[in-house]
């Protein structure tokens, strides 16, 4: 596993649980306002963690610890995922999986091995407009939706969340995503944060109000759609 970060505790990461989250490197997507420019573009400059020493430190707190996020980068792209989640479940932890959804393969394999408790899957924009925001050109929009079909269909726990971006979404965005995802579990609108890791950092954020408007239009069809990161 390329373990490029890791965060001990956290109460944010995994929603009602006190979890670890565990950073990989890279990624096939390139979205110009991700916050984890150094884990896309350039994982080998970052310290490498090893992976038994992560995994020494969440046996000794599992008293404290219920759960593990795995997040990226694109953890799917580790071709040692199944193997790492493995050791992390055999210590009685739970595993929430971040991820961009474009290898269903990958998250419906973790599935059927029973090495998954919750999937949180990023949705880029609408259907229409997905490839642009992902800085994908050649984006497979297929790939997408059969990772949310399944993941609507799987029986676990999930969410749905969308990095909201003055420059990049709009009100027909949403109600796109609205129609697409139609009846899902949970959807949250995330506010961009400006930090020093963006990999473009020339975007900017709605206002708390803008974004309510943008919930209320996704309200009819995703009742369960909150607002998260807004002051």
């Amino acid at each position: 596993m390329q373990i490029c970060g890791f965060n001990k505790t956290t109460l944010l990461d995994y929603p009602g649980h006190v979890a670890a989250t565990i950073f990989t490197g890279c990624c096939n997507f390139r979205c110009p306002f991700c916050q984890n420019g150094d884990l896309v573009l350039h994982p080998a400059r970052l310290p490498q963690l090893d992976e038994a020493e992560v995994l020494k430190v969440l046996a000794k707190r599992r008293g404290i610890l219920t759960g593990v996020c795995v997040t990226g980068g694109e953890p799917t792209l580790q071709p040692n995922l199944a193997v790492f989640l493995k050791k992390i479940k055999e210590l009685g932890l739970l595993v929430k999986l971040d991820t961009n959804g474009y290898r269903p393969e990958v998250v419906e394999d973790l599935f059927r091995q029973g090495l998954l408790d919750y999937i949180a899957m990023d949705i880029k924009s609408s259907p229409e407009h997905y490839a642009a925001v992902a800085g994908f050109p050649g984006l497979q929009m297929d790939r997408i939706r059969k990772s949310a079909a399944f993941i609507q269909s799987c029986g676990l726990p999930y969410e749905f969340r969308t990095t909201v971006v003055r420059e990049l979404h709009r009100a027909e965005d949403f109600l796109s995503i609205g129609r697409w995802l139609q009846g899902s579990e949970a959807y949250f609108l995330q506010s961009y944060q400006e930090s020093e890791g963006v990999i473009s950092p020339v975007f900017s954020a709605y206002s708390k109000e803008e974004l309510e408007s943008f919930q209320s239009l996704l309200l009819p069809f995703i009742p369960n759609t909150s607002l998260r990161g807004v002051d």
